[in-house]
């Protein structure tokens, strides 16, 4: 068990840090007011309905992940598993949730959503979420969004261990060739980019790739290939009226690098020609929450000393992936100090982090919106409620963290 005290101390300076003094707010609305806008946005792991490849494969009783985020169960004194949501066990891919979740982001500070986007054995993959969720939902124009190429291979116990038990064989490799690369282009373009609530910066249209290491493998392992097919993809947006693309490196959550690391990391940046980098999750994964958003800081701050596009902070809201992985334990559980204070502190820090690159776009990513079965999630549930879109609701609309 760690020291309290030294826990106390630590938590006390990161609030410090992120300028709020506890039982002090302030209403600087003029202040707030001459600032430009924050773009908050949050992912979205599409997993929870019935997919067809899905239940063929993976989720047999056609409510998508759910059946394995019911099946969580405690590894140690006061865990929380199953994760219970306040709203039940709801289909993302039904607009009329989607309309719920749009009015309580909108409330609360985020306006766009990220959705982890697949493609597997010549198709799409859990698209439902997006095609039929968010667009389907009467009030989607009040939110933006755009897409993350989720990229990775899957192995066959990783998204239902109780189906396939220790099989860890691939189920999906991630890698394309250039006909299924030119047909995700423009599917990608025709379905999504013109839609007039695609989120852009600088009239281009964003487009995140989570596994580069994936993309290079499908391209032959070379930079030159990898930027050529970036470069088309980026030629056939500009055919269909757009000033170009943008296209985001999504780091995961990444770690402090090496000498070595940081350099080859910095020179595939800019051989690859990426406009931004942003991180799905928070790297630096710790029990401790603030131990794990201090380390997450400082991969930030390497990264941003090595690049000179912009690199987007993100803040996670936990980690608990026990219910995928039956041997993890209390150690690979984020569980001290994980709670929506500590969260907003963080926030207010990566506002900070924002707020001092006013020459870049103020974007903030948030994992996740419903990354339940990760533990990682904004949607209220019964342990916490509201609590976390509270948290966003203070720093982003309030102002109860800003400095004074």
């Amino acid at each position: 068990m760690k020291n309290s005290f030294t826990r106390t101390v630590i938590f006390a300076t990161i609030l410090i840090l992120s300028g709020c003094r506890p039982g002090v707010q302030t209403d600087r609305q003029d202040d707030r007011a001459e600032k430009p806008g924050y773009y908050v946005a949050a992912y979205i792991w599409p997993s929870c309905h019935d997919d067809p490849l899905g239940r063929e494969m993976l989720w047999p009783e056609g409510t998508g992940e759910w059946e394995v985020i019911k099946k969580g169960t405690p590894r140690f004194e006061g865990h929380y598993q199953p994760r219970q949501p306040f709203w039940g066990y709801e289909a993302d891919n039904d607009p009329k949730v989607v309309e719920k979740w749009i009015e309580a982001a909108t409330s609360h500070g985020v306006n766009v959503f990220v959705y982890d986007w697949y493609w597997y054995n010549e198709g799409p993959f859990l698209e439902s979420a997006l095609n039929d969720g968010f667009l389907g939902a009467r009030n989607n124009e009040k939110m933006q969004f755009y897409v993350m190429w989720a990229n990775h291979d899957v192995k066959y116990n990783y998204w239902n261990v109780h189906r396939y038990k220790d099989n860890t064989d691939i189920l999906w490799n991630a890698r394309v060739d250039w006909k299924n690369y030119r047909i995700i282009v423009d599917r990608l373009i025709n379905q999504y980019f013109r839609r007039p609530n695609y989120f852009k910066i600088n009239g281009e249209p964003v487009f995140s790739i989570f596994s580069v290491d994936k993309l290079l493998e499908s391209f032959g392992n070379s930079t030159e290939e990898a930027r050529r097919a970036l470069d088309y993809f980026r030629d056939e947006v500009k055919k269909a009226g757009f000033p170009g693309l943008h296209i985001q490196w999504n780091q995961g959550g990444g770690s402090i690098m090496s000498e070595a690391a940081a350099a080859k990391f910095a020179g595939n940046v800019k051989a690859m020609g990426f406009n931004s980098v942003a991180m799905y999750n928070m790297g630096g994964l710790d029990e401790d929450y603030i131990v794990y958003g201090t380390n997450s800081i400082r991969i930030r701050e390497q990264m941003d000393s090595l690049l000179d596009i912009p690199v987007f902070p993100c803040v996670s809201i936990g980690w608990d992936d026990t219910p995928r992985f039956p041997a993890k334990g209390m150690h690979d559980v984020v569980h001290y100090h994980n709670t929506p204070r500590s969260f907003a502190a963080l926030l207010a820090r990566a506002k900070r982090y924002a707020d001092s690159h006013p020459g870049q776009t103020r974007l903030i990513t948030i994992n996740a919106w419903n990354e339940w079965v990760e533990g990682s999630y904004l949607l209220p549930d019964m342990l916490n409620g509201f609590g976390y879109l509270e948290a966003v609701r203070d720093v982003f609309i309030d102002g109860k963290y800003d400095r004074f």
